[in-house]
């Protein structure tokens, strides 16, 4: 969906629309991507008969005007009238306008009935997300399926004076550190200090992973698989010396580019974070590692569809492999921190079980819950992060995050 929504690079007919109606589109399209299995559910209780077999683009019409109807804030009769119009000048759909009709206008007599009953009834995921969620979670399954219908706060990463920057943009200081925005009315791009540094977007649970080494002003740090920056960004406003290393030439111009507007300076490396070696042993290594990002449902529905219960055994010899060169970085006495974006359990923890069971020169070392205050339900018995999209709900909820802090012996 980010490619298909990019302003320089992604579908013509959606970078040919004003900026209002890109963001309604985008609007439409996350409403129906977090609600779709409730959706579909809906429009198969009032079809009288099965919609016919290879309908995807008809179905695909009433997905997005049920999304209007049941999730955003858009006249009912508009969307009705827009799905109608959509099926008679699509040849595909022509002799269906009808049933659009008809059904739409069902389902608005029936929303108020039905949709409370869906919501509690049907799990709001693709079939080997749930299977996934209630395996790995079982007491949180229901909530983190309902944070994930919700779109997610904006939460910026500051240089300093988060109290400062709350107070000008209209925002709060979360337990995390982070500043997380209210409204934002318009381009986040137009709001001060945007343009001079002074603070970048990044996820409240995003930004926990580089605040487990502490204080690091004057450490030398390598960050690996490095871009999109935010935790380089992190690490070097906190006064470290920091190489930020990443595979992909695009992603590390990115990199680079939000570096120059925030003014600040890391030293980048065009590698491949499993080959790389430092110039000298690191006082601490960042492994933000590649993974399967099921963590960042909530802002990248898509995932749940795009990854479709893929096996994440290539990821996980990737992340062995990563793990295992980190810990050749860093000198005696130094910290290493694995971070992955995701819920499954093989991505984070069985990861680390792993590395401690076959390599004595590094040993956990536990996070308290003080180090986290106001999150202590993210830190497990064997003293990790693990952050769930439902952790926090009440205040705009979080990414899922796995971090683990070990060091070198």
């Amino acid at each position: 969906m980010d490619g298909l929504l990019d302003p320089g690079n992604g579908n013509p007919a959606w970078r040919a629309l004003s900026e209002q109606d890109r963001s309604l589109v985008r609007a439409i399209l996350q409403a129906t991507l977090r609600n779709l299995p409730i959706i579909d559910a809906f429009i198969d209780r009032l079809v009288t008969r099965p919609l016919p077999e290879g309908a995807v683009a008809l179905r695909h019409t009433l997905r997005i005007a049920a999304a209007q109807i049941l999730f955003l804030d858009i006249p009912a009769h508009a969307a009705v009238n827009i799905a109608v119009e959509m099926a008679r000048g699509d040849p595909r759909n022509r002799r269906f306008f009808a049933l659009v009709n008809a059904l739409l206008r069902q389902m608005i007599r029936q929303k108020n009935e039905e949709l409370p009953q869906l919501q509690s009834q049907v799990t709001n995921a693709p079939a080997w997300l749930g299977e996934l969620v209630e395996t790995a979670y079982p007491e949180r399954a229901s909530a983190i399926f309902e944070a994930h219908r919700h779109p997610p706060a904006i939460d910026l990463s500051v240089k300093n004076d988060a109290e400062g920057w709350a107070a000008k943009l209209g925002g709060r200081v979360t337990s995390t550190g982070s500043v997380r925005l209210g409204q934002v009315d318009g381009p986040i791009t137009d709001l001060e200090g945007f343009a001079d540094g002074e603070w970048w977007v990044q996820d409240a649970a995003a930004s926990i992973p580089a605040r487990l080494f502490g204080d690091i002003s004057g450490w030398r740090v390598a960050d690996l698989c490095a871009a999109p920056g935010g935790k380089t960004a992190q690490l070097a406003a906190a006064g470290a010396e920091v190489i930020a290393v990443e595979r992909a030439e695009g992603r590390l111009n990115r990199l680079q580019e939000n570096l120059r507007r925030l003014k600040l300076g890391a030293a980048t490396v065009a590698a491949d974070a499993a080959k790389w070696q430092p110039p000298a042993p690191a006082d601490a290594v960042l492994l933000d590692a590649p993974c399967s990002a099921t963590g960042t449902l909530r802002r990248h529905p898509d995932i749940a569809y795009l990854k479709a219960g893929r096996d994440v055994s290539g990821l996980t010899k990737a992340q062995d492999a990563l793990l295992a060169k980190a810990v050749s970085m860093v000198k005696p006495g130094g910290l290493l921190v694995y971070a992955v974006c995701s819920l499954q359990p093989e991505e984070g923890p069985a990861r680390i079980a792993a590395l401690l069971a076959k390599d004595d020169r590094v040993e956990r070392l536990p996070i308290a819950a003080e180090e986290l205050p106001g999150l202590a339900e993210a830190v497990t018995p064997e003293g990790d992060l693990r952050s769930l999209p439902c952790h926090l709900a009440e205040k705009g909820g979080l990414d899922g995050f796995y971090a683990c802090r070990l060091r070198r012996l």
